[in-house]
């Protein structure tokens, strides 16, 4: 008996009530990220121009936060854009990995920069500057509204790892013009410059911790990993109980891009001839789990051994 294989060779392939989910959005990822390229790119002239003018760190740092997110912004749209071409003989499950590695990318473009304003900030706080508080404050007001419109814009489209990875710049930007804003208040009102460094520090620490969240994620997908999302063993049960399965074994599960997970298995089954039925439940219980390239091997129960491995080579009984 043959393999049933949900080949990755076309999209119109992907099944399940989850397939045509996968297929939506991608369409109109690109258009989204490449208005939000504009539209940021745009401002951070003008705040890095401010930024100079009133000698402001906070604004400074939310115009360079701006201009590397102009930068992730476009990798973003070039990777949307890429995931969408046909697969290849070369590259037989398509270009969805590439929307992977530009948010990888886009996770240690944010690390350098967080590094970055960090040292100045450390240096503004020993050697303090003056700072125009009336400026700061209106430019970051400005800059607020606009941050919060793209990331609205990236909030309501395709929220792969790629989209996720450039939201991530653009909530950087948005916590920088909330730091900004009160920065330029503080001074405005009490004259304390200190502020302005302290609140850049602030929103690095809670910029870094959501850009390891997502490095964590990404790297899973890289290394094959199994979906942070998914357990193995729960899905190794959830097949194992399908009526006519007697054991599942040889079951992988990883990541083809950020809304496609495949998985490939032995299943057991006490009947050849109940094959089509087995196939049918177990595809649509996977599809249910967003499972949806699937390839399904099945054997007779004659001298089979009911166990699932592990990545630590142990075996356990599914019945």
């Amino acid at each position: 008996m043959n393999a049933d294989h949900d080949h990755g060779d076309h999209p119109r392939h992907e099944h399940g009530p989850h397939g045509g989910h996968a297929h939506h959005h991608p369409a109109d990822s690109g258009p989204r990220l490449v208005w939000a390229l504009l539209l940021t790119l745009g401002f951070a002239a003008v705040e890095a121009a401010t930024g100079i003018l009133s000698g402001s760190l906070a604004l400074l740092g939310d115009a360079g936060h701006m201009v590397t997110d102009s930068a992730s912004l476009a990798l973003a749209a070039f990777a949307a854009w890429l995931a969408r071409r046909p697969p290849t003989e070369r590259h037989t499950y398509g270009y969805g990995r590439v929307e992977t590695l530009a948010a990888l990318a886009n996770v240690l473009f944010m690390v350098v920069v967080v590094v970055g304003i960090s040292v100045a900030a450390v240096l503004r706080i020993f050697e303090p500057a003056t700072v125009n508080g009336e400026a700061v404050t209106l430019v970051a007001a400005l800059g607020l509204l606009l941050n919060i419109g793209v990331a609205w814009l990236l909030m309501h489209g395709e929220q792969s790892m790629n989209t996720r990875g450039a939201l991530l710049h653009v909530l950087g930007d948005l916590l920088g013009s909330v730091a900004a804003l009160v920065s330029g208040a503080v001074v405005m009102w009490t004259g304390w410059m200190t502020v302005d460094p302290l609140l850049s520090l602030l929103i690095c620490v809670l910029m870094l911790a959501s850009s390891l969240r997502l490095l964590r994620e990404v790297l899973q997908a890289l290394m094959e990993g199994v979906p942070i999302s998914l357990s193995s063993e729960q899905v190794g049960r959830l097949l194992a109980s399908i009526p006519g399965v007697a054991s599942v074994h040889d079951l992988h599960i990883w990541t083809l891009s950020s809304n496609r997970v495949a998985l490939s298995a032995h299943l057991v089954v006490d009947s050849l001839q109940a094959w089509p039925a087995v196939l049918a439940a177990s595809r649509h219980a996977l599809a249910e789990r967003r499972i949806t390239h699937v390839t399904l091997q099945p054997e007779p129960l004659t001298n089979n051994v009911h166990w699932l491995p592990y990545p630590d080579d142990r075996r356990r009984d599914l019945k």
